[in-house]
């Protein structure tokens, strides 16, 4: 395809795309995709930075279009922004390894906000994710790996992807998905300098995301013409944030190859480049039978190896906070070898403290783990995110294990009722077990539906409401 048509072939291809025109397989991909956002967004929705966002959200103006998760309603693109928001907070939700991308926060986000507004069916909401993720994705690996240096591909490439899926919605023509996504393009942002400070930009991110694509269509719909080569451009997005792209990765196999199939679902509760290895130490944990602080007493040293890219996102060595923790893998593999998960409680506050980790026993096995940089699993990435665990024991003895993919990739995936048990587990535990039966059926039978307003529409529960 050549450079000046990267833009163009990808606005005239998804505004032409039909329901129809999907296999079964990625609509059912793209259910599974709601699902397990639904979870993350709804459970997320009563966290701090998701009730300072809805209490933003409610002074921008009244209206009731859309639903915003324990929180009311407001306008489509302020529901957008503040469920992208929540969805995004307990680090549950999916991800793609090509373009290190969380694409449900923002897409599914704006075009649930769009198509509840609008009253289309499902079949058009189910189409429109798709779309949104087709965009996302394909930008993403057009940029990747070297855009993920300073930007986070969720706030930049994803914010393609809201406007797609906010676009297909309106049943925007051609040009003026073409329009929407030059718009898109100019608005695309998010740098990794939050990660400093663990601050609260990793969850604005999907939620500006989010509202950037859905204000990018509704501005296309009246008119407003945007950069027809932002992608491709001399000073478009790609020259603008990366060292090395690639457009093919844009076009290649578009309308034909699905990237939803491509899906990630995260069981852990942090950051997905530390996956892989949680997994591999749940593993030597049971493959030795341990329990409880057995590993505390029988290891002497922990050589954790990952890829260079992971390692600069996931290096913090003692975390302070439990944002932190999310973000190191030191921590997330010391937790696994002791207590054999990484879940919401591996993150509570009182395991943290100004100097640190106070869970005592966390600390110890801390002191006697290393990570380093491998540079056969750096050149792995991102098609595999894997990672390499050494294990010296007390007697002298060794353990390793190692991985390219934990489960939820498609090369080691999970079930549907694997998805459900956990939208079960974030929504029951902080709304009640007959909220998360009712959220898990509508999914289940989302397609029977002529309106999309009727699905969650009942799950804006007010402030500090349960079931």
């Amino acid at each position: 395809m050549a450079r000046e048509l990267v833009s163009r072939s990808l606005a005239d291809t998804l505004s032409a795309a039909q329901f129809a025109d999907l296999p079964t397989e990625v609509v059912e991909d793209a259910g599974r995709a709601v699902l397990d956002w639904l979870g993350s967004a709804f459970a997320g929705a009563v966290e701090p930075p998701a009730r300072m966002a809805q209490q933003v959200v409610s002074r921008l103006g009244s209206s009731d279009d859309a639903t915003i998760f324990g929180a009311g309603r407001a306008s489509s693109a302020g529901a957008a922004l503040a469920n992208g928001v929540s969805s995004h907070i307990l680090e549950l939700d999916d991800v793609h390894k090509g373009s290190t991308l969380h694409a449900g926060a923002p897409v599914i986000s704006a075009a649930l906000a769009v198509a509840e507004r609008e009253h289309t069916d499902a079949q058009a909401f189910l189409l429109a994710v798709v779309l949104g993720y087709e965009a996302a994705l394909r930008i993403g690996e057009a940029v990747n790996p070297s855009h993920y240096r300073f930007w986070h591909p969720t706030g930049t490439a994803a914010t393609f992807g809201a406007a797609v899926a906010a676009g297909s919605l309106l049943r925007l023509s051609a040009a003026q998905m073409l329009d929407a996504l030059g718009s898109a393009g100019t608005q695309a942002a998010g740098l990794w300098e939050f990660n400093a400070d663990g601050a609260m930009s990793k969850h604005l991110h999907p939620g500006k995301a989010a509202f950037n694509g859905v204000l990018s269509a509704e501005l296309a719909r009246q008119g407003f013409t945007g950069a027809t080569r932002i992608l491709e451009g001399d000073r478009g997005f790609f020259r603008a944030t990366t060292d090395r792209y690639d457009p093919t990765r844009v076009t290649d196999g578009l309308g034909t190859r699905w990237k939803i199939r491509e899906n990630c679902f995260k069981l852990h509760s942090c950051c997905g480049h530390t996956h892989t290895a949680i997994e591999v130490a749940i593993d030597l944990r049971q493959k030795s039978g341990w329990r409880s602080a057995d590993a505390l007493t029988r290891i002497s040293d922990v050589h954790i190896e990952t890829y260079r890219s992971g390692y600069e996102i996931v290096n913090e060595m003692n975390p302070r906070t439990p944002y932190e923790a999310k973000f190191s893998l030191a921590y997330v593999v010391a937790a696994a070898l002791l207590e054999g998960k990484v879940d919401l409680e591996q993150f509570s506050p009182e395991r943290f403290g100004p100097d640190g980790v106070a869970d005592a026993d966390i600390a110890r096995l801390l002191a006697r783990t290393r990570v380093t940089i491998d540079r056969e699993l750096t050149e792995k990435y991102p098609a595999a995110w894997p990672a390499r665990l050494t294990i010296t024991l007390t007697d002298g003895g060794k353990l390793a294990g190692a991985s390219d993919y934990p489960r939820g990739n498609p090369e080691n995936p999970v079930t549907t009722e694997q998805l459900e048990a956990k939208c079960r587990t974030l929504i029951g535990g902080r709304h009640g077990s007959e909220l998360a039966e009712r959220a898990i059926a509508a999914v289940r039978e989302i397609e029977s539906y002529e309106d999309m307003s009727a699905v969650f529409g009942d799950f804006a529960l007010p402030t500090g409401a349960s079931a």
